[in-house]
């Protein structure tokens, strides 16, 4: 009597290490989903728009700095021009959080 629960049990241990599996891959595929994939398409979007900065185009910096790009320099620095009276600052590339349309919604 006792052998043969020893090999129902054996034989439903395939079975159940599928059934405990199965919850886990479906988990990790949902965060992915939700979690991940948005992060890399809003990382890939920043990244385009930083590759299209060029001279005239208002940006607002990750400091909270609203100016207009007057140069664009080789080594990955921006000057930009800040109001009220023209100062000139360079910031680097990387600390633009947004520009054009969003950046002048921004500033009123």
């Amino acid at each position: 009597m006792q052998f043969s629960l020893i090999l129902l049990q054996a034989g439903a241990g395939p079975s159940s290490l599928i059934g405990t599996a199965l919850p886990l891959v479906i988990m990790f595929v949902i965060a992915y989903f939700l979690i991940l994939l948005p992060v890399q398409k809003q990382k890939k979007k920043q990244q385009q728009m930083l590759a299209s900065l060029e001279s005239g185009q208002t940006v607002v910096t990750s400091g909270g700095i609203v100016g207009t790009i007057i140069a664009v320099n080789s080594d990955d620095t921006l000057i930009l021009r800040v109001k009220p009276d023209g100062l000139k600052i360079q910031v680097t590339r990387g600390s633009v959080a947004s520009a054009g349309a969003a950046a002048t919604e921004t500033k009123k």
